[in-house]
C-alpha cells in the first residue's frame, strides 16, 4: 500500500530567517507606491513656485548676464569683458564701488548697534511704548517719503543749517548735499533712521524670550550689569542678530530709492552707489551692457556676502 506524498519544501536552518514570501513583499509595495504619489503630489504642489521663481527671476537674470558681453546697441558684436573693465577706468564706478562699501558699514553697523542699544533701554522702562513708537514709526514710511523730509532738512537753507544759525552755530552751516563724502555720510545717518525700527523689533522680540531665570542666576553668581549683558543676553540674541545684519547687509548693498530723491547721484556721480549706477547707465546714458555688468557685479557681491556671512553664523548647534 502506498503513502500518499506530500510537496514538502524544505525548511529554513535554525539560526537563519525564512525567506520572504509573496504576502510579506506586498506592504513594501505599496510603501513605494504610496511615497511615489506623495513625490509627485509635492512636485505638482511646488512646480507654480518653480515655474515662477524660473520665470520672473533665473531667466531675466540669465539674459543679464548674456547681455552684459555685448556692447551698447543690438547689433554690436561680442564683446568679451569689456563691460566688467569699466570698474577699473571709469572713476564714476570706481567712485560707486566705494560708496557701496561705505554703505554696506554704515548700514550694517547703525541700525544694528542703535536697535540693540534702544531695545534693552525700552524693554522695561515706563515709557517704553511711547519710545518704541517714535523708533518704529519711520520704518513704516517709504524710502522716497524719508528722502523728501530729509532733503527739507538738509539743504544750503534747510532746517538743519537754520538751527545752528539760531544757536550761534553758523560757522558749521554747510550744503550738506554737496560735497563728498559728507553727502554721503549724511544719507546714510537718514538711512539708518528709518531701518533702526526693525532692528528695535526684532531685538524687543529676542529680549523678551530670554528666560529670567538665566539672567537671575548670573546676578546671584555676581555679575555685573556689563557681565550679565555680554555672557548672558547677548549670546542668546545671536539668531535675532544673525536676521538683522543679514537684512541690513542686504539693504545697504541694494540702497536705491533714498540716494536718488535726495540726489540723483550727484553731484557729479559722486553719491551714487552700484544700484544707481545701474540705473543710471543703463536708463539714461543708454549703455545697457554697461548697466548689465553692473547688475551682474551687484548680484554675485550680495549673494557671496550673504553666503559668507550666513555660513560663519547658522551654527546649529550654536543657535
Amino acid at each position: 500500500m502506498s503513502m500518499p506524498t506530500t510537496d514538502r519544501r524544505p525548511s529554513a536552518p535554525l539560526g537563519e530567517p525564512a525567506a520572504p514570501g509573496p504576502a510579506a513583499r506586498r506592504p513594501s509595495l505599496a510603501h513605494t507606491a504610496r511615497a511615489t504619489r506623495e513625490r509627485l503630489a509635492a512636485g505638482g504642489f511646488m512646480a507654480p513656485a518653480v515655474l515662477l521663481v524660473t520665470l520672473f527671476l533665473l531667466a531675466p537674470f540669465v539674459w543679464t548676464v548674456h547681455r552684459s558681453f555685448f556692447g551698447d546697441s543690438r547689433t554690436t558684436p561680442f564683446s568679451w569683458f569689456d563691460n566688467y573693465t569699466l570698474f577699473a577706468s571709469d572713476p564714476a564706478l570706481s567712485r560707486s564701488v566705494q560708496n557701496t562699501l561705505m554703505w554696506v558699514v554704515g548700514t550694517v553697523v547703525l541700525p544694528f548697534v542703535l536697535g540693540l542699544a534702544i531695545a534693552c533701554m525700552t524693554d522695561a522702562s515706563r515709557f517704553s511704548r511711547l519710545a518704541r513708537l517714535c523708533v518704529v514709526l519711520p520704518y513704516a514710511l517709504s524710502g522716497s517719503a524719508v528722502a523728501v523730509v530729509w532733503n527739507f532738512m538738509l539743504t544750503t537753507d534747510g532746517a538743519v543749517n537754520q538751527v545752528l544759525d539760531t544757536f550761534g552755530l553758523g560757522s558749521l552751516a554747510q550744503g550738506w548735499l554737496l560735497t563728498w563724502p559728507g553727502n554721503t555720510i549724511v544719507m546714510i545717518l537718514a538711512n539708518a533712521w528709518q531701518a533702526t525700527g526693525v532692528a528695535v523689533i526684532l531685538f524687543l522680540v529676542g529680549l523678551q524670550s530670554i528666560p529670567p531665570e538665566t539672567i537671575e542666576a548670573a546676578s546671584l553668581d555676581g555679575a555685573t550689569g556689563w557681565q550679565r549683558f555680554r555672557h548672558v543676553v547677548l549670546p542668546q540674541l545671536r539668531p535675532v542678530s544673525i536676521i538683522v545684519i543679514g537684512m541690513s547687509l542686504v539693504n545697504g548693498l541694494k540702497s536705491f530709492d533714498l540716494i536718488w530723491v535726495l540726489t540723483q547721484g550727484g553731484p557729479g556721480r559722486a553719491t551714487e552707489t552700484l544700484a544707481v549706477s545701474m540705473y543710471n547707465e543703463t536708463f539714461l546714458e543708454l549703455r545697457p551692457g554697461a548697466g548689465a555688468a553692473i547688475a551682474v557685479v551687484l548680484t554675485v557681491i550680495v549673494l557671496a556676502a550673504s553666503w559668507v556671512y550666513l555660513r560663519r553664523q547658522l551654527d546649529v548647534k550654536g543657535v
